[in-house]
């Protein structure tokens, strides 16, 4: 496809796929968060069981020059169980919600990930030498006599098999009363927002028994409760800076120097609605199930159910670009209400440079746009074009009419086979795509 993400001759294809073949998926394999770590090097996804699984790019080998460095897994961890809030007799479900990696600091790397109600930071780190030679014990562990020790020796490190260690560091809890819907590390490196239906809290990653609430929409009686936050993150570069989302297809710009509580906004974005097409989904349809700054700051984009939208920071009335990810499903919203599609949470990001986006759909499709061409392409997960270096094959929905060859019918989508989360490398046009309990990787073909 030329244009989306690189050059004129620009193709993508195929490079790894992950997860097991099964037809019946279990419930806890299924994929509900992907992010690669600021250098692009680590991967790592979390599912609806509570485990995360980081994936490491392997070195280029000197023998195939022309093949780059494959994901293979690095480290598996369950980083959260299934809990019982006793005082509410509700389940807390272990599912992870989203992964934000921290910037590289040291050898180790550091994450967080949260469930519906607790946050945790995790080290992952590497472990290639033991110490043998102790004075009070035996190679075994087992203690030794100090009567018997007549010499003292210096212990050493000795070489072992490589070990890869994920220890919880710092675990932040008991502060969100509704489910936690994103997290976001804050360019200072030393704090982080996490927001719930109703409030955003500032924490320090040093500080674990308190956060501060700066955002809090709760109104005193909940019968008059008309919208709730979808997503929040902060600037990419001023740590003062954040944005968040809500139901109602708006977005709220805060500014920390102006209040602590940054319950009024500094700057309000949205779009007004085009009264001909209003119907009984729109609210529905309008809520905006992500949002993310581009890399340069200057941007934002949000998703919806049918679009994807780019703000400028500097305008607040209306996008500068909105792009159609699946306009043909605007005559199935009816059925899409009655089993509940209609409320999926899609994701999406930038590449980069922030010149393509991509996001999801259905029938295991997902949309590219190329901001500079305007061009679009719609590409398929699947296991059918799953050879090694196979180029994908853009994809065409058919609407009505005679339907060509190769085009898929609108009738014929299979809406349980969506890709709600994706990510884009840092620094290649290398992506991940979740389908379910799959995980996809696709590069660009170099020719």
């Amino acid at each position: 496809m030329a244009g989306v993400g690189g050059g004129n001759d620009f193709q993508w294809c195929f490079s790894q796929v992950k997860g097991a073949i099964d037809e019946d998926v279990a419930e806890a394999d299924i994929i509900s968060t992907v992010e690669f770590n600021y250098s692009g090097e680590l991967l790592a996804t979390g599912d609806k069981g509570g485990r995360v699984v980081i994936f490491q790019r392997e070195q280029e080998s000197k023998n195939r020059p022309h093949s780059r460095g494959e994901y293979n897994v690095y480290s598996t961890f369950q980083s959260h169980e299934p809990e019982f809030d006793y005082l509410k007799s509700l389940e807390i479900e272990e599912k992870i919600n989203k992964i934000r990696w921290l910037p590289q600091q040291n050898a180790a790397h550091f994450l967080l990930s949260t469930n519906d109600k607790t946050i945790k930071l995790w080290k992952i780190s590497e472990r290639d030498k033991r110490a043998e030679g102790y004075n009070l014990k035996d190679e075994d562990g087992r203690l030794r006599d100090p009567f018997r020790i007549t010499s003292l020796r210096v212990p050493v490190l000795m070489p072992m098999d490589l070990m890869v260690e994920a220890s919880p560091r710092r675990i932040f809890a008991n502060a969100h009363t509704y489910h936690i819907n994103s997290i976001s590390v804050n360019s200072d490196h030393e704090t982080y927002l996490s927001a719930d239906d109703l409030r955003i809290n500032l924490w320090h990653l040093e500080i674990t028994d308190r956060s501060f609430n700066i955002v809090d929409i709760k109104p005193a009686n909940m019968e008059e409760l008309t919208e709730v936050i979808t997503a929040a993150e902060c600037h990419p570069h001023q740590c003062n800076v954040f944005v968040y989302s809500s139901s109602k297809g708006t977005i709220r710009l805060c500014d920390m120097r102006a209040a602590a509580l940054c319950d009024r906004h500094t700057k309000f974005f949205e779009e007004p609605e085009d009264p001909s097409s209003r119907s009984f989904f729109s609210e529905i349809i309008s809520s905006i199930s992500d949002v993310k700054f581009s890399h340069s700051g200057r941007y934002m984009m949000t998703r919806d159910y049918l679009s994807v939208k780019v703000w400028d920071l500097n305008m607040e009335n209306r996008p500068v670009e909105t792009y159609q990810v699946h306009e043909y499903l605007r005559s199935k919203l009816c059925s899409l209400y009655e089993n509940d599609c209609i409320f999926d949470k899609f994701e999406c990001c930038w590449n980069g440079s922030d010149g393509a986006i991509m996001t999801g759909s259905y029938n295991n499709f997902f949309r590219m746009f190329d901001r500079n061409t305007r061009k679009d392409v719609t590409l398929e997960a699947s296991r059918e074009s799953s050879k090694p270096r196979a180029v994908l094959k853009p994809r065409k929905v058919c609407t009505g009419g005679k339907r060509k060859k190769d085009e898929i019918s609108v009738d014929s989508l299979d809406f349980n086979k969506k890709i709600l989360h994706t990510a884009w490398h840092p620094k290649e046009n290398v992506i991940a795509v979740a389908a379910t309990n799959n995980l996809y990787i696709f590069q660009d073909k170099i020719n």
